[in-house]
């Protein structure tokens, strides 16, 4: 078994590769790989508590988990990188993972696989920072998403419409309205 937390934590120590692998039992080849990684990936010390060695080996080595379940693997970083693009979602990104699939004659991972993993990967990979605020403090407001367009009943145009949202952070209450155009109108009250 790889001692995968307590090389890494005696590499931040600044101890030298021959005194690790020597520590360890572990070959220099084998210590330089797992560092190497860590560092690739972000993974630095010092470690928190739930950071197993089960836990890092999942977290550097992924594919090699899924690869043993002998389904196509996924490219969780194309996958996140498509994310960020507008309107693509995990729906559109399995159906496309399928499509590529079955055109290698390869076996896909379900939806709810698909879905199980990535949000695995996200858990890990993404930084995440959570913002405290007081209830009522503050409201998040914002044009939402692609234009839409409405259909006039009476000429049959097609009519641009803006989403408007504003969410109170703490109880996720939001309000939503459609508008033709951007243009703040500003009431004053005298």
């Amino acid at each position: 078994m790889i001692h995968y937390r307590k090389i890494l934590e005696l590499h931040d120590e600044g101890i030298s590769l021959r005194g690790i692998a020597s520590s360890t039992g572990h070959s220099r080849q084998k210590v330089t790989q797992i560092i190497g990684l860590a560092e690739k990936k972000g993974l630095v010390c010092p470690l928190e508590e739930e950071m197993t060695g089960k836990w890092i080996e999942e977290f550097l080595f992924s594919e090699k988990t899924m690869e043993a379940s002998g389904r196509h693997p996924l490219s969780f970083d194309y996958i996140h990188e498509e994310l960020a693009k507008p309107n693509v979602t995990l729906s559109l990104l399995h159906h496309e993972y399928e499509a590529e699939c079955r055109a290698n004659q390869k076996i896909p991972y379900s939806y709810r696989s698909f879905l199980r993993h990535y949000s695995n990967y996200a858990d890990k990979y993404k930084a995440t920072l959570r913002i405290r605020r007081k209830p009522g403090e503050i409201m998040e407001v914002d044009w939402a998403g692609s234009t839409a367009f409405i259909i006039d009943r009476d000429t049959g145009e097609k009519v641009k419409a803006y989403m408007f949202v504003a969410t109170l952070p703490c109880s996720q209450f939001s309000y939503a309205e459609a508008s033709c155009n951007r243009q703040l109108e500003i009431n004053s009250f005298q």
